[in-house]
């Protein structure tokens, strides 16, 4: 709580107390009112003598920190194109299937290990279960760490069953970075939170 203390010429300026937040004067020899303002609450004390003392204290907000939110793996991508690439295995298409068998199993590992982390000001991608730092990004450089007040708009592909995240920032390039993601954690908790730290989606959500 901040407090300004403007006195008059042969003022004695008495010993002042915070009390729940507001300032009380412990001298019983002076009076005075309130005044209240939008953001400010001033009391103007008088002595017999003509003194004035104005105090003004400020009315701050106590601003509650977001809790850490870390949406929950979703291994049904990875699943999905085993499956596939076993299909096409069992059917003799060996040439198809073998990119798709090496993405699943890529990204069943990626599903075990990377975590979005939505702190109270920003995005983090980070590693395992101890939450380590992933370094810095090997396509665009810098760290993985977006605040969302550099994002300039975001989606999730497609609602029903969301395999990919997209979203623009400016705190790589100012002119705008874009990041895609596969979609390998909770698809609802995911869209839940974005909603709630970078803003609405135009048009996709789960649902």
């Amino acid at each position: 709580m901040a407090s300004t203390l403007l006195a008059s010429s042969g003022f004695v300026v008495l010993q002042n107390k915070e009390v729940g937040g507001f300032i009380c004067n412990s001298g019983s020899s002076f009076y005075g009112k309130w005044i209240y303002t939008r953001s400010s609450r001033r009391k103007v004390i008088s002595n017999n003598n003509g003194g004035c003392l104005v105090v003004t204290s400020l009315l701050g907000r106590r601003v509650k920190k977001r809790e850490t939110v870390i949406p929950e793996p979703d291994y049904r991508i990875p699943i999905v194109l085993l499956g596939l690439a076993s299909g096409l295995f069992y059917t003799k298409n060996v040439l198809p299937a073998a990119p798709v068998g090496l993405l699943g199993l890529l990204l069943l590992f990626q599903t075990t290990r990377v975590r979005f982390v939505f702190d109270d000001e920003a995005l983090e991608v980070k590693v395992g279960d101890q939450l380590a730092e992933s370094g810095d990004n090997v396509f665009v450089g810098g760290k993985n760490r977006w605040k969302y007040s550099t994002f300039v708009n975001w989606e999730l592909w497609w609602p029903n069953f969301p395999i990919l995240v997209y979203f623009k920032e400016t705190q790589t390039k100012p002119d705008g970075q874009v990041h895609f993601f596969p979609v390998i954690f909770n698809g609802k908790q995911l869209y839940d939170v974005m909603v709630e730290r970078a803003g609405p989606s135009e048009t996709s959500g789960p649902k």
